[in-house]
């Protein structure tokens, strides 16, 4: 399978990054490694999760995903050498003093995902939302595990273009370590949060991205066509906005471009960002082995001009 060099990270990772907020909540144990194992049997190499995932589901507290994944490489030998592993730290775990990125609660933050995925390095730790801590504590938190060897490259996840220059900005001024990825909302429908300052910035910098929403919470899998059908996954609730003129419109000319190419909607989708100018790689989720052996098909999936026009015209604000 083919393979990317994930901005100046020195990893190089296959077109599509598995998305772990669906373990232990869409997901058991069980499915959770067998959809694992057909990913990695297909080619594929780099696992996305964080320390948050998955608190919003009833009984949970934070890390479960962590500790799924821990369990899998555990009981797989040798499958920590086959595959990238990316996580967060940022997010409110429900206790006082659990959250942000202050230089206390990163060097913290990082042993707890340490222990639960049951390495001893991240490949990617990306710092989850932005907070009010000066960039030159957290990059100095970085530097620190950096050297330590407690994690390989950092990134950052939903920086606009302003906070992301001026966190590459800091970096040169102290000669500290740079956010070397992002990881924007980013797909055919949820465009404008990259598309533009963002993306221009990324590209000129050789900043990676990997992309979360890729999807659009399923949307553009095409199973939600009405508010009828949001009732039929957990993540239904959360798609009721994508039910307009656009979202209909985006979701017709996925249908033209899938039926040329024997393909369905979803792979089209992952096929146009894997295709998109700035765009390392999608991240996406799956719950059972057919899912995953979509994504083997969107990776290999080549959209030509006509197919791009089309959906270029579809998804413009």
């Amino acid at each position: 399978m083919e393979k990317r060099l994930l901005g100046r990270t020195g990893l190089a990772i296959s077109p599509i990054v598995f998305g772990g907020n669906v373990f232990g909540w869409t997901i058991d144990e069980k499915s959770s490694f067998d959809v694992l194992d057909v990913f990695v049997d297909l080619g594929f190499d780099a696992i996305d999760t964080a320390d948050v995932y998955s608190a919003w589901a009833p009984g949970n507290r934070g890390g479960e995903s962590e500790t799924i994944i821990g369990r899998w490489l555990k009981a797989r030998p040798g499958m920590r050498d086959k595959v990238k592993i990316f996580t967060k730290v940022g997010s409110d775990m429900g206790v006082p003093g659990h959250k942000g990125l202050s230089e206390k609660w990163i060097l913290q933050a990082v042993e707890d995902s340490l222990t639960r995925l049951g390495i001893d390095c991240i490949d990617l730790y990306f710092s989850h939302w932005p907070d009010a801590t000066p960039y030159e504590e957290t990059l100095g938190a970085y530097d620190k595990l950096l050297k330590t060897g407690k994690i390989r490259s950092i990134g950052a996840s939903n920086l606009d273009a302003t906070q992301l220059g001026k966190a590459l900005d800091v970096s040169k001024l102290h000669g500290l370590p740079a956010y070397q990825v992002l990881q924007p909302e980013y797909n055919l429908y949820d465009r404008s949060r990259f598309d533009g300052a963002l993306r221009d910035l990324c590209i000129a910098q050789g900043v990676g991205v990997v992309t979360y929403y890729s999807l659009a919470s399923g949307f553009l899998s095409g199973k939600y066509r009405s508010t009828e059908d949001l009732g039929q996954s957990a993540r239904g609730a959360g798609i009721g906005k994508y039910l307009d003129a656009r979202g209909l419109k985006i979701l017709a000319a996925l249908d033209l471009v899938a039926a040329r190419h024997e393909a369905a909607p979803a792979e089209v989708a992952l096929a146009w960002l894997i295709a998109r100018s700035g765009v390392s790689a999608p991240i996406a989720s799956a719950t059972r082995r057919a899912h995953v052996e979509s994504f083997a098909r969107a990776a290999a999936l080549r959209l030509d001009a006509e197919d791009l026009a089309g959906l270029e015209q579809a998804s413009a604000a």
